[in-house]
């Protein structure tokens, strides 16, 4: 299906940018988000993947041939050429001859992974080769990319390319199964080397059902009946895995001493969440609210890696008190977000926002309510009520 059309991706000139420059690039995403249609227009000298067992097994067997292979086509073009490798977390050994071949320009790269997890423990540092690659990140598709018509649809389904394409609701539902069975049960599985697989299989639908709520290790471990470690270590794999993104809280305040220091966990896609949950398509008023809430952010991660000036996406709440759904944080500059499945909140909803406003009045003098407003308003002076369609505005600092 995502071959049929292709859809203008945000990355898309990034990416032709750094390859024009001579630039090695990483391109994480999950699995499905784009990767190699992305790729489709990059005419590269050689293209493997491994996620063909042929190929990963010949290089497994004799690492050293990956780079005589390398230097082979290097002589019979008379110049570096443009290599893409997909999938390269299933040899990361291949890492430590790519470093040297890049530090000696005999290649340039773009390597593809839909897992970190291997990565880094091959190259012990979380940005992966420093200095050598440029790091991407592709995600599901934003609205700006591929504009939502139907929003109950979109967090039901998501935003998986090939099922933003698909018209079908059930050729939607099949192609979810598909990906929480195939990949979320089986493949990440195994990278948690995980015997109980029951236990596993438990977690995944707790961490689904609990996507975007203040995650307890302990509670989830009760449920469950593993230890809070081996649920802590879950969600790293889920992190590692790029099926989860951990946003921490807001902690620091100058006269709140309990502010919430647990973090929160968000599936990657709506659509693979729900079917990852077990949750059906009927849902009440005050589930979607929570969902509309789920979808602004991950639309704020993605936004911000898009950004020339990133951000990062925390939230604020006194376990006795107020609480603020999201707040941009721009090197300490805050703009604080509520989200409401309204299409008139009022000074009510925004009571928590002014609250966090009078708290931080040196770091942000205004705030936001994302609804479903069809145009944005004035609900008092420092606080409006903004389509959710609008969120780009926010971050195009």
């Amino acid at each position: 299906m995502e071959g049929m059309v292709y859809i203008n991706r945000k990355l898309d000139q990034t990416l032709k940018s750094h390859v024009t420059k001579g630039d090695s690039i990483l391109l994480l995403g999950p699995r499905q988000t784009g990767k190699t249609t992305l790729l489709s227009h990059v005419k590269p000298d050689q293209h493997m993947t491994l996620m063909m067992n042929q190929v990963r097994q010949r290089y497994e067997k004799n690492i050293g041939l990956f780079r005589a292979e390398i230097t082979q086509i290097k002589e019979t073009l008379g110049k570096s050429p443009l290599v893409i490798v997909d999938e390269i977390q299933k040899v990361p050994e291949l890492l430590d001859d790519i470093q040297v071949m890049i530090d000696e320009k005999q290649a340039q790269f773009i390597l593809t992974g839909s897992s970190a997890r291997k990565l880094r423990k091959r190259s012990h540092d979380i940005n992966l080769l420093p200095g050598r690659l440029t790091m991407l990140r592709l995600d599901p598709l934003t609205q700006e990319e591929f504009p939502v018509k139907d929003l109950n649809l979109n967090l039901l389904y998501g935003n998986l390319p090939a099922v933003s394409l698909e018209a079908n609701a059930a050729a939607k539902e099949v192609y979810l199964e598909s990906y929480v069975q195939t990949y979320l049960e089986e493949e990440v599985r195994a990278e948690a080397l995980s015997r109980n697989i029951g236990a596993f299989a438990r977690f995944l639908e707790h961490a689904a059902l609990d996507s975007g709520k203040i995650v307890s290790f302990r509670n989830i471990s009760n449920e469950i009946g593993v230890s809070h470690v081996t649920v802590s270590a879950y969600y790293e794999i889920l992190e590692d895995c790029l099926i989860a993104e951990r946003i921490d809280p807001l902690t620091t305040s100058s006269s709140r001493k309990k502010l919430t220091k647990a973090s929160r966990y968000l599936f990657f896609d709506m659509g693979v969440r729900r079917l990852a949950a077990d949750e059906g398509i009927k849902l009440n008023r005050e589930r979607l609210g929570d969902l509309f809430e789920h979808f602004i952010g991950l639309e704020l991660v993605r936004l911000s890696r898009l950004q020339t000036q990133k951000f990062r996406l925390r939230f604020w709440r006194d376990p006795g008190g107020p609480e603020v759904d999201w707040v941009i944080d721009r090197q300490h500059d805050y703009i604080p977000i509520e989200v409401k499945w309204s299409e008139t909140p009022g000074k009510q909803d925004a009571r928590h926002l002014n609250t966090f406003l009078d708290e931080y009045k040196d770091r942000c003098q205004k705030a936001y309510v994302i609804c479903r407003t069809p145009r944005a308003y004035k609900i008092d002076q420092r606080i409006t009520a903004l389509p959710w369609q609008d969120l780009p505005s926010l971050v195009r600092f």
